[in-house]
């Protein structure tokens, strides 16, 4: 193995957040084992391998349109989001094995079938993925990093937006739901450079939430503590 690569072919990045927190419960482990493989498809439709395949999207969704959930958390916004749109397909990417258990979990309830799951680092997906392929993204509630030497570590950076601005296509809709001042701060300075354009005509437009939006586990969080949760939306250009 290459002293630049990770065992699954992408490159080696440098990841700060959580891989896997407490123990999972047998059931979830159980999710794991049965379901993870049948929702993550093998190398003709997914390779973390830019030198070897693209994901084949038609093959995955049957050329339907498809939608990107960054940093899916426990996956009750893109089980919803699936359920409620099954015209379209969603990947979702979540490199924190316990939230992915918890997906899992969810799909199986909901019985949704128009849904693919990648337990690691968006990069690597932004790495297979086609160019102006996907036709929505959505960053729900990212780590806020709240140190200054940390910002650089955020989503709305360069390293992460690059790569998402090429993979969107034109007219493709990029929704950032956070309930931090700063993060709103550096997401409209930084997201706007790189080809979105902020549909906000209102007030409204950021302080009310979309009319397909169920209300997640991390915005109730951040109500009961007095955040102020802000509902962001761009188009690509």
């Amino acid at each position: 193995m290459s002293s630049d690569k990770h065992p699954s072919g992408a490159p080696w990045r440098n990841f700060y957040g959580r891989f896997k927190g407490k123990g999972l419960r047998p059931a979830q482990e159980t999710y794991l084992d049965e379901d993870l493989g049948k929702l993550s498809p093998g190398p003709v439709g997914w390779d973390v391998n830019p030198e070897r395949h693209a994901i084949d999207l038609q093959s995955l969704f049957g050329g339907r349109p498809v939608w990107l959930e960054i940093g899916f958390g426990g996956g009750e916004h893109m089980v919803h989001q699936a359920a409620r749109h099954p015209e379209v397909g969603i990947i979702g990417c979540e490199p924190y094995i316990n939230g992915v258990a918890m997906l899992l979990g969810k799909i199986r309830a909901a019985e949704v079938q128009n849904l693919a799951v990648y337990p690691g680092d968006v990069r690597d997906m932004f790495d297979v993925l086609p160019d102006a392929s996907i036709d929505r993204a959505f960053l729900l509630y990212p780590d806020p990093w709240p140190k200054k030497r940390h910002h650089k570590r955020r989503f709305v950076t360069p390293e992460y937006l690059e790569p998402l601005a090429r993979v969107m296509r034109p007219g493709a809709i990029f929704r950032v739901a956070t309930d931090i001042s700063d993060y709103v701060r550096q997401t409209l300075e930084q997201v706007p450079a790189h080809g979105f354009t902020w549909l906000a005509a209102r007030p409204s437009d950021w302080r009310e939430p979309w009319d397909d939006w169920p209300s997640t586990r991390y915005e109730q969080k951040a109500l009961r503590e007095g955040r102020v949760p802000h509902y962001l939306t761009f188009r690509r250009e």
